[in-house]
Order: structure tokens, then C-alpha cells, then sequence
């Protein structure tokens, strides 16, 4: 059954979310909410903290305008684009005015502002996402979004070819929605004019790419999404990663620092560059991949002593990377949630005290201590702790 109408949805019900819809019109049907938040709450994905969007007949200077006369905090922070950021109490709610399609490069949209519903839901990009409803929570639908969200169908509005040329971006964004909505399936239209636009993307920016990439990458299923995206030359990887992506997510792993170390570490620094990933994003990644290794060179101790929590996700890497048997994996899981991994118990200054000079010899010793530590299971001793390392030492 197709839904016409959203029920029992928290964001809707907020005070505030009424408020702006009662400012900016919302019962006379010049404002509704569009977009991700009425898409998934149709489906029921969605939680209580979420980017709430509308669209709205009014032009920025007169959303601004109302929004001020009704105590709702105003800011114009895309007010050249149509958009107007609002926010009340701890209800955030971009408001864009609708917009029509002049001119496009396949960057950047030529747009004009404008009164027509259907013209706006035409500019965007997919059937799933042209969802509109009102503060009552209607449905408006005017391209049969409905019934593809339900059906698991990710396609494009009008000529896919089309929306393409107007952002390249799309291209990406068909393949993540589809595997986030489509159940990795893939409209053939779609994909069509995906494969046919791979050749002509290189003016994307890299930021862009990556932000997409990095979502779709903590989806729970893209294996076959990336198997796909490979076939036509829009992304680039080999057979083994892509079966221990399979593999992973057969684990119930999604996630991307992991996803990244099964793509290869070897490729971490030219995703980087591709994709232009951050630190923080590299070093998840890099540090998921080490304790992987070390899991998989039975040096689960060190792992979890060198890596923390991330081992448990270095263990499901190693596991999916080497095609481990479940009871291996199940196995190793359990002496890893077993290990009571603490910090070492002895400095440097216990070295000195025994009368080391500080320089090289006290790092050696330290690193003695630490293997010891870790050989251990955590259990040795402080004293015999210092009295091993010295005695390696000497």
C-alpha cells in the first residue's frame, strides 16, 4: 500500500516545526516539508535528531521577514540560492524557496525562483526525493516517489542523461541511494546513463566525491554496489577486496575506516588524494588495518593493547580479509573480549630509580616492558615488570 500521508512522526509533531510551517504559510500550502526527512519517515528510518528541510513559495527576504515577526531566529546562509536557515528552541529547518532550472554546465544550476510545485520536485534529482508534505502531514507527490521508495526503486526524474548534466554528482548519488534504498539494485535507466557519463566527471570536485563516497561506505550493504560501480569504470578495485567487502558486511560490519582498510592499504594515500580524506579519517583507517595484521599474526593482545576498541573491527577485517571459518572468528572474538587489556604499569622513572641513565636505554627498556606486558595477558607484575626488562637489558 502506497502511503498519502505521514502519522505519528515525531519531527512533525515538534512545537517548533509547527510554529515555522504556521509562520511561513504551512496551512495555506505555501510551505511543506520536502526531502530526506519526509522520505524516511515514510519508511520509518528515521530518528528523533534529523535535518529537517522545506520548500517554500515565499521568497528569502520574506521568510526572513516572518520568521523575525513570529521569535524565530533567522539566518541567511544561503539567501543568493533561496535559502534561509531558521531555528527554534533546538529545531534547526532550512526553508528554500522553490526554484526553476534556467541553465546548467553540469556544475553549477542557472536558477530562478518560482510558484510551481511540480517544477520544483522536475529539478530534483530522484523520484524518492521529490516528496513533499504538509504540516498535517499530507503527502504531495507529484512524480510517484511514493511508490518507488516502497518498491526500493532509485530513479532518476525525467531524462536521466539529463539530470546528470546538471551535476555529475548524481551520478554518485544514484549509486548510494540505491544501495541505502534500492536495495542494490539498480534502475537500468540509471545505470545506462551512469555508465555512459563515467567519462565526463573530472570536473567534480574531489571534496564532493568523497563526501558521497564516505557515506555510501558506511552503509550497511555496498559491496555489490562497489562490484557494479568497478564494471563501469567509476570506481577502481580488485576482485579479492571487493569478496572481503562481502564477506565484512556478512559479519554485520559497516564500517568505512574498515571498509577503507579492505580496500588496501597500499591505496589508502591515493584515496586520499582522490577523495580528499582527513586525518582523522585516515588514521581509522590506518590504525583498523594494523590491528588487522597483527590479529591476523596472532598478536591479538597487541592489538587490543596498541588499538583499543578498533581491534574489534580489525578483527572483522582480518577475519573477512583472510576468509577465516565463523568458529575461528568466534573464537578469537571471545579471547579478545576476555583480554583485560590495562596501561602499562611502569615509567621511566622506575628505571631510573634502579639506575638507568635517562637517553636510548630507557626506551629500551620501556619497549621490553611493553612487550612483556602484552605477552602476559596484562597479568605480570610492576616488579617483575621492571625486573624483566632489565635483565633482558643486561
Amino acid at each position: 500500500m502506497i502511503p498519502d500521508r505521514l502519522d505519528d512522526v515525531e519531527w512533525l509533531a515538534r512545537p517548533a516545526v509547527q510554529s515555522i510551517f504556521a509562520a511561513l504559510g504551512g496551512a495555506e500550502g505555501q510551505t511543506r516539508a520536502v526531502g530526506g526527512v519526509v522520505r524516511d519517515s515514510l519508511i520509518g528510518r528515521i530518528g528523533q535528531v534529523s535535518d529537517i528541510d522545506m520548500a517554500t513559495q515565499l521568497l528569502p527576504v520574506t521568510v526572513m521577514q516572518r520568521a523575525k515577526a513570529a521569535g524565530i531566529s533567522a539566518y541567511p546562509t544561503g539567501i543568493d540560492h533561496g535559502t534561509v536557515t531558521l531555528k527554534l528552541d533546538d529545531t534547526v529547518v532550512e526553508v528554500t524557496t522553490l526554484r526553476e532550472d534556467v541553465a546548467t554546465d553540469g556544475r553549477h544550476a542557472e536558477v530562478r525562483f518560482g510558484m510551481d510545485w511540480r517544477a520544483d520536485a522536475e529539478r530534483r534529482d530522484f523520484t524518492l526525493n521529490a516528496l513533499y508534505c504538509h504540516a498535517d502531514g499530507t503527502l504531495f507527490d507529484p512524480l510517484g516517489g511514493a511508490a518507488d521508495l516502497v518498491n526500493g526503486r532509485v530513479r532518476f526524474i525525467g531524462e536521466a542523461s539529463r539530470r546528470i548534466a546538471e551535476d555529475g554528482l548524481r551520478v554518485y548519488r544514484f549509486f548510494r541511494f540505491s544501495a541505502s534504498h534500492g536495495g542494490e539494485n539498480f534502475d537500468p535507466d540509471g545505470l545506462a546513463a551512469c555508465a555512459t557519463a563515467v567519462g565526463n566527471l573530472d570536473h567534480l570536485s574531489r571534496e564532493r566525491v568523497g563526501s558521497e563516497m564516505l557515506r555510501m561506505l558506511a552503509l550497511p550493504r555496498i559491496a555489490r554496489t562497489l562490484a557494479v560501480m568497478s564494471e563501469i569504470g567509476l570506481f577502481s578495485s580488485d576482485e579479492p577486496a571487493l569478496k572481503s567487502l562481502l564477506r565484512y558486511e556478512s559479519f554485520g560490519g559497516q564500517g568505512a575506516g574498515a571498509r577503507l582498510a579492505l580496500l588496501g592499504i597500499d591505496r589508502l594515500e591515493a584515496l586520499r588524494a582522490d577523495w580528499r580524506l582527513s586525518n582523522a579519517v585516515m588514521e581509522e583507517a590506518s590504525a583498523i588495518a594494523d590491528a588487522a595484521q597483527l590479529i591476523a599474526s596472532d598478536q591479538t593482545a597487541r592489538a587490543a593493547y596498541t588499538h583499543a576498541e578498533r581491534a574489534v573491527e580489525g578483527l572483522a577485517v582480518a577475519a573477512a580479509r583472510e576468509n577465516w571459518p565463523r568458529e575461528r572468528l568466534a573464537e578469537t572474538a571471545r579471547d579478545l573480549a576476555r583480554l583485560p587489556v590495562a596501561p602499562l604499569p611502569v615509567s621511566g622513572k622506575d628505571f631510573i630509580a634502579k639506575g638507568l641513565q635517562p637517553g636510548p636505554d630507557i626506551g629500551t627498556a620501556l619497549a621490553r616492558a611493553e612487550t612483556l606486558w602484552i605477552d602476559s595477558a596484562f597479568s605480570l607484575s610492576r616488579e617483575r615488570l621492571i625486573e624483566g626488562a632489565l635483565g633482558q637489558i643486561g
